[in-house]
């Protein structure tokens, strides 16, 4: 428990009858073990908690998966735009609070509602489903083999730091459109701005030049790829808007895709039951990112909403201008939907890993091939992979809204890569990830792609024959 001085009367302190005496989020409680802070939050206040977020500010975190629901579909209630928190607008926020890039109001799809917002993202959705989702798979196919081949030959990896932080930027830089130069940086840039370090921002400034830069160019020579068809589209974005939503697509995709494989791969590596499901065929490959984003969210908490009026949720009494913080991780495991959370949840896809409403993560299908493709070259290359450290030695580094996996190493059969000749797809002389189709305003959401494997990785990695 922290203390905190005497807070304004409309604050969540007072509403919860507990002034003073709140739990914070940026805490090494919270960052140490989210999930029982969580669950100690659930028991004491129920489905919604008052809580302090940085710079011991009061917000409400929703805990129940109803209620996150809730205030996720219903923006007339719960608005996205920060400039109605109510203590932004009353001074008490910093201006050099940490929760800038969450608060601070941008013209981006994520921070609107009602028609502008429909106009953004209309604009975003329809290019992203441009993409052949094959295609996707045979670049991230093409990249994981040649992360695989500068491990290989050693016997010994942190799959962290080459595999799962490297893959996702590397395809999300192919898919916006950025020269093939720009992924190693763009990755090191992308990380040292999450983390928050001495020099984030001259790494936020590098991914905005570069940004920038792909704009002018795709102006003057459009491609196939996202940045090309945003600044087409129909909805006439402007060179801001565009920009935004490159940088926000390419982040967001980033680390929510690196916290997935990472979790994956650790689960797969540490949970008997996990491994007894797959190997005895009953579950499979998205089967099982399924079930880690389930009980493993890539994001614990999404800042957040704004109260548009005086509410009532979850029997809080919630008022004007208050945040609300999106519970994903504490949502999926509440009781009164998952009373045994050991119990497989296969084929149920209710689960708030991408949230929910009209802000529901629009690129979560890409989010999946690139896991799902990336975690099977990764098994198939090296199906002896065995954790090299105790599970319980694993640590992670907690933030608000999520925990990343610091290392995971790991020992296997050293390989030549020489002969990896089959493995390896080459690019081809046209670009092999997208597929040329016209804007569809009014076509309906890609659907995830589901297959399902007999054989391959997992017989291996089991000693299944």
């Amino acid at each position: 428990m922290s203390t905190h001085p005497t807070p304004p009367p409309e604050c969540p302190a007072h509403a919860a009858g507990a002034a003073g005496a709140l739990y914070r989020l940026h805490g090494p409680e919270a960052q140490a073990d989210p999930l029982r802070l969580y669950e100690k939050l659930r028991a004491e206040y129920g489905p919604v908690a008052p809580v302090l977020v940085s710079g011991d500010l009061p917000a409400w975190l929703v805990l129940g998966h109803r209620e996150n629901l809730d205030v996720a579909r219903t923006p007339s209630r719960f608005a996205r735009d920060p400039r109605g928190w109510r203590d932004m607008k009353e001074g008490r926020v910093p201006a050099d609070t940490p929760l800038g890039p969450m608060v601070t109001w941008v013209p981006v799809c994520n921070f609107t509602d009602g028609p502008v917002h429909e106009r953004l993202r209309g604009a975003v959705v329809e290019s992203l489903e441009r993409f052949d989702k094959r295609g996707i798979r045979r670049y991230v196919t093409r990249f994981a083999n040649q992360l695989v081949d500068r491990i290989a030959a050693d016997g010994y990896a942190d799959l962290v730091a080459s595999f799962s932080d490297q893959l996702p930027m590397l395809v999300m830089t192919q898919l916006v459109g950025a020269p093939d130069e720009h992924g190693p940086r763009l990755v090191k840039a992308a990380r040292d701005m999450l983390q928050g370090t001495e020099t984030a921002l001259e790494s936020d400034r590098y991914v905005t030049l570069t940004l920038e830069q792909l704009v002018t160019e795709r102006k003057a020579e459009p491609g196939y790829d996202l940045a090309s068809w945003l600044i087409e589209h129909p909805a006439n974005l402007s060179d801001t808007e565009v920009l935004m939503h490159l940088r926000v697509v390419l982040i967001a995709a980033y680390e929510t895709t690196a916290n997935l494989i990472a979790n994956t791969l650790r689960t797969v590596l540490t949970d008997p039951r996990f491994r007894a499901s797959l190997s005895g065929g009953h579950m499979t490959l998205p089967d099982a990112l399924e079930q880690v984003l389930w009980d493993d969210p890539p994001i614990n908490t999404i800042i957040g909403r704004w109260a548009t009026g005086d509410t009532v949720l979850g029997g809080r009494q919630v008022k004007a201008g208050d945040m609300l913080l999106l519970g994903l991780a504490a949502g999926n495991a509440d009781p009164q939907i998952r009373p045994d959370p050991s119990v497989s949840v296969h084929g149920n896809r209710s689960h708030l890993a991408f949230s929910s409403g009209p802000h529901e993560c629009p690129g979560q299908d890409i989010g999946r091939a690139i896991a799902d493709t990336g975690i099977e070259v990764l098994l198939d290359r090296l199906p002896d992979l065995q954790l090299a450290v105790d599970a319980g030695e694993l640590e992670w580094r907690g933030t608000l809204m999520s925990r990343h996996l610091l290392s995971l190493p790991v020992r296997f059969t050293p390989r030549s890569v020489e002969h990896a000749g089959p493995h390896t797809e080459q690019p081809s002389e046209h670009p092999p990830h997208v597929a040329v189709i016209p804007p569809q305003p009014t076509a309906a959401p890609t659907a995830a792609v589901h297959r399902r494997r007999g054989g391959g990785w997992w017989r291996r990695l089991f000693g299944r024959r």
